[in-house]
Formats: C-alpha cells, sequence, structure tokens
C-alpha cells in the first residue's frame, strides 16, 4: 500500500469513528522549505479552526506491522485532546485593530521559501527571512496560527514595516526565550541527571520550543548570551526550533561547524525544520550577527 493509499484507507476509517458534526477530509499543505505534506483535516461544525494530523509516523507503523485500525483509532483519541471548542472569528480577521497583538515572526531559510515569498511579506535576515502569522492559540499539543500574506496587509491597509514592529513586540511577549545548556536539554530529554562536567554547548530557543530559532531576533538577547559566556560565539541554526550556542573559544572554526551544520541537517533534520547551513558568528563588540 502506498503512502497515499495509507492516508484514503485512514481518512474512510476515521470517517466511520466521527460524529454528524465533524467533517474529515485528507488535506494537503507546502510546508516550509517547499515541502509538501498529505494527512487529513478534521472541522466540528461551528468551528473554524481546525487540526491537520500527519501521517507519515503512521505509515511508519504500518509499514512495521500496524493497522489502518490502529491508526484510524490513534488519530480519533487524538483530535479529541486537540480539537478547539470555539471559532476564530472572520470580523476578527478581517480587523486589524483585533488581530495586531497576536502577530508573531518565525524565522525560515530564505532561498528554499522562493515561491512562498513571492506572496508573503518578509524581513531578511542574513540567509533567512522573517516571516509573520497570526497566532491564534498556543497549548501542549503546538499551536494555532495564519501565515500572514499580502492580501492580508491590503485588508488591513499596513505596510511591512509596521507588521514588523508589531511582531517584534509581540513575539517576545508571547513566545519568551528561554537559554540553556546542553546538558539540561539532554537531561530533560533522557531522564537522567545533568552531567556535571564544563559546558560547552548552549540551546537559545522560546519556552514552547516551536519556531524558536526567531529568538535571535529578540531585542538584547544576543548580548546577554554574550554578557553570560563572556567572549564572542558561534551560533548554529540547528533547526528552525533552535540555534545551538559554542563560545568561540571551544569551537575549531567556522569553515567546520558549517561543514558540520551541512551534514546534520541533510542526515538528521526534517527537511521543513531546517534553517540554514550557514554557521553564523556573534562579535560582542559590534553587537552584530555575521555569516
Amino acid at each position: 500500500m502506498t503512502y497515499d493509499q495509507f492516508v484514503q484507507a485512514v481518512e474512510r476509517k476515521v470517517n466511520e469513528g466521527t460524529d454528524d458534526d465533524t467533517a474529515v477530509c485528507i488535506h494537503t499543505a507546502v510546508k516550509n522549505n517547499g515541502r509538501e505534506r498529505k494527512g487529513i483535516r478534521l472541522t466540528k461544525r461551528g468551528v473554524n479552526i481546525s487540526p491537520a494530523i500527519y501521517l507519515e509516523e503512521y505509515y511508519e507503523q504500518f509499514q512495521s506491522g500496524g493497522t489502518v485500525e490502529d491508526a484510524a483509532g490513534d488519530i480519533l483519541r487524538l483530535y479529541d485532546e486537540i480539537s478547539f471548542s470555539r471559532s476564530w472569528e472572520k470580523d476578527h480577521i478581517s480587523d486589524y485593530a483585533k488581530v495586531k497583538g497576536r502577530i508573531v515572526y518565525h524565522l525560515v531559510n530564505k532561498e528554499k521559501n522562493e515561491n512562498m515569498l513571492t506572496d508573503t511579506p518578509y524581513v531578511p535576515y542574513l540567509d533567512m527571512a522573517a516571516v509573520f502569522y497570526v497566532l491564534f492559540e498556543v497549548n501542549a499539543y503546538g499551536t494555532a496560527a495564519m501565515m500572514i500574506k499580502i492580501e492580508h496587509l491590503k485588508l488591513w491597509d499596513v505596510t511591512e514595516e509596521e507588521i514588523y514592529h508589531q511582531a517584534c513586540r509581540n513575539t517576545e511577549r508571547l513566545l519568551p526565550y528561554e537559554f540553556r545548556t546542553m546538558k539540561e536539554v539532554i537531561a530533560e530529554l533522557t531522564g537522567s541527571k545533568e552531567d556535571p562536567g564544563r559546558d560547552v554547548m548552549y540551546v537559545l530557543s522560546n519556552t514552547i520550543r516551536s519556531f524558536g530559532a526567531a529568538v535571535v531576533l529578540y531585542d538584547g538577547v544576543l548580548a546577554y548570551v554574550g554578557s553570560c559566556l563572556r567572549e564572542n560565539y558561534y551560533v548554529l541554526p540547528s533547526s528552525v526550533h533552535e540555534v545551538i550556542i559554542i563560545p568561540e573559544s571551544e569551537a575549531p572554526g567556522k569553515k567546520e561547524l558549517a561543514a558540520m551544520v551541512a551534514e546534520i541537517n541533510a542526515t538528521q533534520v526534517e527537511e521543513e525544520d531546517v534553517l540554514s547551513d550557514n554557521a553564523y558568528y556573534y562579535d560582542r563588540n559590534l553587537k552584530k550577527l555575521q555569516e
């Protein structure tokens, strides 16, 4: 069974398990870096925010002996937990005064998203681009957000510059930054005790650890990291969700670091999560991040 056939089979089985107030359909979306993903969208009657559940992991389980029924059951249980109980009113979306306090930015790779950026407002930053979203909701399972397109700027009668300044205020407030040692992160992920050895790597993200690489744009954050380390440092874009910080005294050199980032992106990072193959350098005196 191909992936497309699997999606169709799961969609039919999920449909059998829902009530008349919930519509089930196959959903295809072009994600970050142009990656196309196909999954299932479940929409509750009277609610205009609905989750899309992508099925790649379920397909892997199916290929390893799982069943369509297993996947459909998991999806129905997940939907019960993550579905939204209320709508975001259309009047709110068309009224800039009602959405401006929820506008945030993400960082994406500029070259890999050339097609998307043709109808999307953005601010260039090094080899990346800051794109904008209306952040509807944040919960334990992720975020509900709407990407802002040029048509929205026309609807709201605002400029890219206005959107950017609004996003600068909101993103730091709604998605605060988090600066931790790599040892802390590993201990949390593995449930083990923190290594008592010397700190040589750090992780910079936001508190929900989703599209957290954008914290490098926050006012004063990179300078704060420099004051903590008391030296210049390298910033490795490990994904769109976080960056890794390495003090200059602990780093092999920019060329070697860039090669490491490129290799990890090619072998260990999902295509849609790749931010850049570059290694950046922060100079404390210049207070500037450089390629």
